[in-house]
């Protein structure tokens, strides 16, 4: 049974060979555990994020998700704070019991408020304005909660496993991880958040059950990656320049922030995930709101996790065609500056076809050539750093600098009603969008600066060996 099982093993390992590089065996099984983490994370994610969406439009209103966004920016700063105090006083292990189980446990609250509020929009309006406030409450609370999960979960895992992986096996292993997290993103929110609509069923709340046991099953299999894998291969990257001075710093929650502010390749970091998440912000905008003119209730929730699926799909088809090795021949700063280019025709094309199958094709593109190329790129770029920079900046690039960029695009998008309500709708969609252009293209070209800078410093810093911060 084990010579079948090393056979099996090995005819991955050959299959995996030309996308993503030779690895030794037991490297090869760390990358494995370590994929099945992120697709049970990634699927669960991308099953929420659908549903949050369409929960939030059903409950509250589609003009009001730039709202919701800005609203999360806001009430992420304290769980950010307390997340960054637990990063002081635990161990990675066990942040990794300690949210799990916290969102886990939210999820099927949440699935048991459902039942009482996804009610059609007539009957809501009967049982009066205090019912009614009440759900826009359940709409807000869990747009958050799922934000937060996106922040602080995905960033804890690749915190984690930057701090657990040697530069050059990170190069071919991170891609493989991404490539396995795919899987989860295909399958659980077709399977999962599609479900209650495919059944017959009013709400979502089956899919929230489902989804918050499916969260608590993280814990387990981290324990069991720990446990398998050789203690030789959960070792960082440790410049010759390495010293211990981290442990002397003041202690503090803003201490990521101050790492932050006082280092350019950090704030280079920064400003990469903030371009893009802010133009992707008023591409996904529009998307929902066209979707929810078609789609309502658990129906919307079924296109939205069709859509999901639809991502993960191309992403793993990219990798599979072997994108990621632009990262391993051309180097993680070619990979770096091709998503500004790449998101520059995306801007064009939004700008000349704004029709709902159109968006649907531009948001899983947008998504997955930035999940499958310019993801795995930008987790590498903590390689060279210290542990606190890995930990507790990356928490606050991660978690500020994709919300406070979701917001500013949010802010931006709540300009489309008002424009609509001076010009009359077609005209005022139009001076929508060509403000849009005016400001999204200038930003394309600094990211564009911003992300050579990022591939020659990284570049330069693996080559001498030395923590850029």
């Amino acid at each position: 049974m084990a010579k079948a099982s090393g056979g099996v093993l090995g005819f991955f390992q050959t299959i995996c060979r030309f996308n993503f590089g030779n690895f030794e065996r037991e490297e090869f099984k760390k990358f494995l555990r370590m994929g099945l983490i992120f697709a049970l994370i990634i699927g669960v994610y991308w099953t929420l994020r659908p549903l949050k969406d369409a929960v939030f439009i059903q409950l509250v209103d589609k003009l009001h998700l730039p709202y919701a966004k800005t609203v999360s920016v806001i009430a992420l700063l304290p769980l950010v704070m307390f997340y960054t105090k637990l990063l002081e006083k635990t161990s990675r292990e066990k942040m990794f019991v300690i949210l799990p189980v916290f969102y886990g446990i939210t999820a099927l609250v949440f699935a048991a408020v459902m039942l009482i509020v996804q009610i059609p929009h007539e009957e809501m309006a009967q049982r009066g304005g205090f019912f009614i406030g009440f759900t826009r409450v359940i709409g807000y609370l869990f747009y958050l909660l799922v934000e937060s999960f996106g922040s602080l979960v995905v960033a804890l895992f690749w915190a984690f496993s930057a701090d657990t992986t040697e530069p050059t096996s990170a190069k071919r292993g991170f891609p493989l991880v991404v490539a396995i997290g795919q899987l989860g993103g295909i399958l659980f929110p077709y399977s999962v958040g599609g479900l209650p609509h495919r059944i017959g069923l009013t709400t979502d709340a089956l899919s929230l059950f489902v989804l918050g046991i499916l969260t608590l099953l993280i814990v387990p299999l981290v324990r069991y990656f720990l446990r398998a894998t050789p203690k030789t291969l959960l070792t960082a990257f440790h410049g010759k320049n390495e010293t211990s001075t981290e442990k002397k710093q003041e202690p503090g929650f803003l201490e990521g922030l101050k790492l932050l502010l006082k280092n350019k390749y950090l704030l280079a970091i920064f400003a990469a995930n903030f371009i893009y998440e802010v133009v992707v912000t008023i591409f996904d905008f529009n998307f929902k709101v066209s979707a929810s003119t078609v789609y309502t209730g658990t129906a919307l929730s079924h296109y939205l996790s069709v859509y999901g699926s639809s991502v993960n799909t191309v992403s793993l088809l990219c990798l599979l065609l072997g994108i990621s090795n632009i990262t391993r021949f051309l180097g993680v700063g070619v990979a770096l500056a091709l998503m500004p280019i790449i998101v520059g025709f995306a801007l064009f094309g939004f700008l000349t076809l704004n029709t709902l199958t159109f968006l649907f094709v531009l948001m899983v593109g947008s998504k997955a050539i930035n999940y499958a190329l310019n993801g795995p790129a930008l987790k590498q770029l903590y390689i060279p750093t210290t542990p606190d920079v890995k930990f507790k900046a990356q928490a606050w690039i991660e978690t500020f600098g994709s919300r406070s960029s979701k917001q500013a695009g949010s802010m931006f998008n709540m300009s489309l009603a008002p424009f609509q309500k001076m010009f009359g709708e077609v005209t005022g969609k139009g001076h929508y969008l060509m403000l849009s252009g005016l400001i999204c293209f200038p930003l394309l070209a600094f990211w564009l600066i911003v992300a050579v800078y990022l591939g020659r410093s990284f570049k330069k810093a693996i080559k001498s060996n030395t923590v850029i911060c």
